[in-house]
């Protein structure tokens, strides 16, 4: 006989098993907290049990026209309730949402609705033209649904078949959904940046965004009812989980077009924002706000910041403001935050200097990600806890990706030996918590944002003046780091800063543009190979990362 006695008989069924799925958070929230406010945006204000029918619309309304089980729905919308919308309805019916950069350029956003095979766009007006463009270039048919936000009043024009509301009114807010056959089913498409040649679809599945989203609620220790702001970016990451996380506390989505001081500030105090997130631009953009837009804030909020490490200036104006201050790290890989610096008592005895420097580690593992280690990228072997042996920071668990979208040597790259390999080298401090040192993979993190020297360089390369270019990270107060472009001209040419700034403009999304130009003779190893370490200290980059 196969087993033991403790599996004879007792086999799973419908009665004792089911696929973990974060759509039972909004189904849960609906039924025991239907009357508690949702969503705010403006003028709009939904509970959950409007809400909750609402995304029951959606998905029957996509369903009735034959979306189904793999199909991909993209969205190009900012942050605003069809956004929150979307990641229930659309998996609903086993249908996969694809979030889009809102800062991408056409030639980017086309390969992605490609790659992705998109049948269906949800797009924010404001954001018709460059989705005209990148539509143009897209052979298979798309079925194109405007979202006609009324707290937008800038230009743009429909150019969908149907609106998003009269969508949902062909809807059924009864619809009979179902849950995934399977928890390794795919939930979301998210693209990376890339280092090299196009970005890199990465596939989620229902098991990775429940576990994170209920990860999100016990690092935070977050309350039932917790109002959360959206500053961070629903298209990241699908905002690092958040939309199952609020809903799994019943929670209230206060959404946020744009990132603006003032409107954060009177936001966290008229609705008493409890939680938010953020790269740190936008802490430092509410650090650095004028006093009299901070005045009136008396009860705790919580933010979270990754990108880079919470420098004490930070840490102290935090403090000023009553905000207590996370540092969470991941990557796309790992659906956003997959570590984090976990506080210890001790610290707030620390001065502040040293705080920061406790604060600036990526820290230890999620709750319900199974490991996070400093490893031999060569041997695999885990790093001795020294805080000096450098190793690569890799991840295993619940909380990653099913792989790369139809790019299985990538997959099998990223996941070899058994482990997920992030390129990000670190070491191991003798409490356990990792620490970044360097960056194996050439990107640089602006504002939360990924970009890739690789890149940016490749637009250099053609304009006709350059002969050699290499783009690294430069410190930046207010981005954390910006692209910094040096560049070697083509004998008797002659191009001047603005030009090739002007240049890359007219090619690359804004936050990708080097923000510097440098002319000089690269330097390069006897092979020709550009030395980037080298450049990396000219820019200081080096001391950008080693906190």
């Amino acid at each position: 006989m196969n087993g033991t006695m403790y599996e004879e008989g007792l086999d799973k069924t419908a009665a004792n098993f089911a696929a973990l799925t974060p759509l039972t958070f909004i189904e849960r929230a609906a039924a025991v907290y239907p009357a508690m406010p949702a969503v705010v945006h403006g003028s709009v204000r939904r509970t959950w049990a409007e809400t909750y029918a609402r995304t029951r619309r959606l998905a029957s309304a996509l369903s009735a026209r034959g979306i189904g089980v793999g199909d991909t729905v993209a969205a190009m919308l900012p942050n605003i309730p069809e956004m929150v919308e979307a990641h229930f309805g659309v998996p609903m019916i086993g249908a996969v949402l694809n979030t889009l950069n809102t800062r991408l350029d056409a030639g980017t956003l086309a390969f992605m609705l490609r790659h992705g095979e998109a049948k269906v766009l949800l797009i924010d007006r404001e954001f018709s033209a460059v989705m005209r463009e990148a539509l143009a270039s897209v052979d298979q048919p798309v079925l194109v649904i405007d979202v006609d936000d009324p707290a937008y009043t800038g230009p743009g024009e429909r150019i969908g078949e149907t609106d998003y509301e009269a969508l949902l009114a062909s809807g059924d807010p009864a619809f009979e959904w179902s849950p995934p056959s399977d928890e390794w089913n795919a939930i979301c498409l998210n693209y990376t940046s890339g280092t090299t040649g196009n970005p890199k679809g990465v596939v989620y599945h229902h098991r990775g965004a429940y576990t994170n989203a209920i990860s999100n609620v016990l690092e935070w220790d977050m309350p039932k009812h917790a109002v959360y702001l959206w500053t961070l970016p629903m298209f990241h990451c699908n905002g690092w989980c958040f939309p199952w996380t609020v809903a799994a506390r019943a929670g209230v989505n206060v959404c946020l077009r744009r990132i603006d001081a003032k409107t954060i500030f009177d936001l966290i105090r008229s609705e008493g924002v409890t939680h938010y997130c953020g790269a740190p631009i936008v802490q430092n953009l509410l650090v650095t706000a004028a006093d009299e837009l901070k005045a009136g804030i008396a009860h705790r909020v919580h933010a979270m910041v990754a990108g880079a490490a919470p420098p004490a200036a930070m840490i102290e104006g935090m403090e000023r403001l009553g905000f207590e201050l996370t540092h969470v790290y991941g990557l796309t890989e790992v659906y956003g935050p997959a570590t984090v610096c976990a506080h210890q008592p001790g610290w707030d005895a620390l001065d502040v200097s040293e705080r920061a420097r406790m604060n600036a580690r990526q820290g230890v593992r999620y709750h319900l990600q199974d490991a996070v280690s400093v490893r031999d990228p060569l041997t695999l072997r885990e790093v001795p806890a020294d805080g000096e042996t450098i190793g690569e920071i890799m991840f295993r668990g619940n909380i990653m990706m099913k792989g790369y979208l139809k790019n299985p040597a990538a997959t099998q790259e990223a996941f070899a030996g058994g482990w997920f390999h992030t390129g990000d080298l670190a070491v191991a401090c003798p409490d356990g918590y990792a620490r970044i040192k360097d960056r194996s993979k050439d990107i640089i993190i602006s504002g939360g944002e990924n970009i890739s020297s690789i890149e940016v360089e490749d637009v250099l390369y053609r304009h006709p003046a350059v002969l050699v270019a290499a783009v690294v990270a430069k410190p930046d107060a207010r981005w954390g780091e910006t692209p910094c472009a040096f560049v070697e001209l083509k004998p008797g040419a002659s191009a001047s800063a603005a030009e090739l700034i002007a240049h890359c403009k007219a090619h690359l999304a804004g936050f990708k543009v080097p923000r510097a130009v440098e002319f000089c003779e690269l330097p390069k190893t006897s092979t020709g190979k550009i030395q980037k370490f080298e450049l990396r200290k000219r820019a200081g980059s080096v001391a950008a990362i080693d906190v």
